[in-house]
């Protein structure tokens, strides 16, 4: 089986993905739902969280998180379990894509790729005080450089002004 390839594309150009159904079956299910479902019309690069823009973390993380933003939006669909890093073996190593939660089985819409390695992410990882880590699922195989020039955007705290707008996300 071929790993599905996906292509975000932005303003500032194309990230292309590839993803890991066989490690992480629920996520990648849910992103490809939003993909094949055209749901991600609205979508934007909203946050940048960087060294700078930190200061009130202790463990300190580096990413970009992007996604339909509003969990009351229209075309957000129900939350997923928590596929945690110890069940799929994908760390949030640099180029990584995961999804973005509150507490586990709470993730929907939101996503993030990891800028370098991200070890505080994973399961037992404290970026998260319940330590079970975030739900990785796929890598940025090109467009590293995208996400780099997503992230060094103008921000207020973590906040991207102006957010960075998603064309469009598809398969290849």
């Amino acid at each position: 089986m071929t790993n599905p390839r996906i292509t975000i594309s932005t303003e500032f150009g194309g990230i292309i993905l590839e993803l890991f159904p066989e490690q992480a079956p629920v996520t990648v299910d849910n992103f490809l739902r939003y993909v094949d479902g055209d749901r991600f019309t609205d979508a934007v690069f909203y946050r940048t969280v960087r060294a700078d823009n930190q200061p009130n973390n202790k463990i300190k993380i580096e990413v970009i998180q992007g996604g339909l933003k509003a969990d009351d939006h229209p075309l957000v669909l129900a939350l997923i379990p928590h596929e945690t890093t110890a069940q799929t073996g994908i760390q949030h190593t640099d180029g990584t894509i995961s999804m973005a939660r509150n507490e586990p089985g709470t993730a929907s819409s939101e996503f993030f790729i990891c800028i370098g390695d991200q070890s505080a992410l994973d399961f037992g990882g404290m970026r998260n005080p319940d330590g079970q880590g975030f739900a990785a699922f796929g890598r940025v195989i090109s467009g590293m450089d995208v996400v780099r020039k997503i992230q060094s955007q103008p921000a207020i705290e973590q906040a991207l002004t102006p957010e960075v707008r998603i064309l469009k996300i598809s398969r290849d």
